[in-house]
């Protein structure tokens, strides 16, 4: 199960790959008649207008990509699934991160063992997990004592990414392969919930080069200061992004912001999101990695906004400018650091409230 994957296959040149991946079909939600439905159903004849706030444009929202039609009370949640895409990133040597790049390899050991927190709540909420290996520097290996409580998919577009700062972070072809990779992973899955997550050890400083570049937000602010960071790595940390997005400077579509700047499993996320999007699945959005993979998925496919549910907005400073350009507002605010999908699952209580209040 954990043997080392066969060398990867050398890059075609870029004449014989496609410009961009070929997108499935993603069909808007909006539905006027069943807006003033619902709308009506929550108020009723004794509650003020927009009594429910922001639980009304959630139930909205899930009504919508169900298409629940008259019946409101058909909305349903089917085999929700957490998927956590797991990759390196080779920034990560110039030293971006408090961590060093094993912890992604180990972080993704104690997931496969059931003994990390996402285990626990996705068991008490129902969620089967998933983690896919899309790039990580080492191989993920259990202990010769443990068992895998958690499946893994093998989906390596390679070790880890280029250093950026040096070259770009892939080549077009393993972007588009990342991207179709993330496609197949939810292709082949049950239900109608997926929530998408991350490991990988300076995951972040890629989101915040997506978001700069993408978004327009100058870097020192996508990157932003972390509270109590060291003020010598962080000085580290910036001057090293900025000779990476310098270095980058002609990649403005976003594919080839992708594949400059990106990692693999900010690829794969946006696959995901877009094949989950076509399938009508709600998509929970976690954390800042997830929401750079959304930003790209929005500007491949713009319809995809419909089906994303933003469950937190993180403790990392660029994720509040991203969801604002993202024009998002998150189910939960609790300065969460944790990834891996906890924001997810902690929010999802609300996604069944909201369903219990359509079908009162």
């Amino acid at each position: 199960m954990h043997s080392r994957p066969a060398p990867l296959v050398e890059t075609p040149a870029e004449s014989d790959a496609p410009a961009t991946p070929s997108w499935p079909e993603v069909r808007p939600t909006t539905n006027v008649q069943l807006d003033l439905m619902i709308r009506h159903h929550l108020t009723g004849a004794h509650e003020s207008d927009h009594a429910f706030g922001r639980m009304e444009s959630l139930a909205l929202q899930l009504a919508c990509i169900q298409q629940t039609g008259h019946g409101l009370e058909n909305l349903h949640f089917e085999s929700p699934q957490l998927v956590v895409f797991a990759a390196d990133h080779g920034i990560a040597v110039e030293g971006v991160s408090a961590f060093p790049q094993d912890t992604t390899a180990q972080r993704s050991q104690a997931l496969l063992t059931g003994k990390t927190p996402v285990n626990a709540l996705a068991q008490m909420h129902g969620f089967e997990v998933t983690l896919v290996d899309a790039g990580v520097a080492s191989h993920i290996e259990l202990p010769s004592d443990a068992e895998a409580e958690v499946p893994l998919l093998l989906r390596k577009i390679g070790y880890g990414t280029r250093n950026m700062v040096l070259a770009p972070a892939m080549t077009p072809a393993q972007a588009r392969s990342a991207i179709e990779a993330g496609m197949d992973v939810v292709r082949h899955l049950p239900g109608n919930v997926v929530a998408l997550s991350n490991i990988g050890v300076a995951g972040n400083a890629c989101a915040a080069q997506l978001l700069s570049r993408l978004c327009g937000v100058p870097l020192a602010d996508a990157c932003g200061k972390e509270q109590a960071a060291d003020e010598v790595r962080a000085q580290r940390k910036l001057e090293r992004l900025f000779a990476a997005a310098s270095r980058h400077r002609k990649a403005t579509a976003p594919l080839d912001v992708l594949a400059a700047m990106g990692g693999f499993e900010i690829a794969m996320l946006c696959g995901a999101m877009i094949q989950a999007a076509s399938e009508r699945r709600v998509v929970l959005v976690d954390g800042f990695v997830a929401g750079a993979a959304a930003l790209l998925a929005r500007a491949f496919v713009p319809a995809v906004s419909d089906y994303l549910v933003f469950s937190q907005r993180s403790a990392e400073p660029g994720h509040r400018l991203l969801l604002i350009h993202l024009q998002a507002t998150p189910l939960l605010d609790m300065d969460l650091r944790a990834g891996q999908g906890v924001g997810a699952l902690l929010a999802w209580p609300l996604l069944l409230a909201a369903q219990r209040l359509l079908q009162r």
